[in-house]
């Protein structure tokens, strides 16, 4: 069995995450498929050249994203959108790192 501590003798801060714009939010598709893809495109550029793995993982990600939006993004099929909305739950938290002293204690 794993132990829960105790939250109120915690002193630790909470974990700071960017916002995320929900996928039922009003914006098109083809708005949150580009905003996202600027997300990982800024990541991507930030990363070093050691962090392989991580680089990888955002490369595909930008390269998924670009082939799914060569047509009519405006107005894309039902089979392009759906793999649009897969792609955005897919890359949701890519990208996304907590600094090792934002990160809760554990016991």
């Amino acid at each position: 069995m794993i132990p829960i501590a105790d939250s109120s003798t915690a002193d630790t801060a909470p974990v700071k995450v960017p916002a995320l714009r929900p996928a039922h939010e009003s914006a098109p598709l083809a708005v949150r498929v580009a905003e996202r893809r600027a997300e990982l495109a800024a990541a991507l550029a930030q990363l070093g050249p050691s962090e392989v793995r991580a680089r990888g993982d955002l490369e595909l990600a930008i390269a998924s994203a670009d082939a799914l939006t060569t047509g009519d993004v405006v107005h894309p099929s039902d089979v392009v959108a759906a793999s649009l909305s897969t792609w955005l739950e897919h890359n949701r938290h890519l990208g996304i790192t907590a600094e090792p002293g934002e990160m809760p204690a554990t016991d």
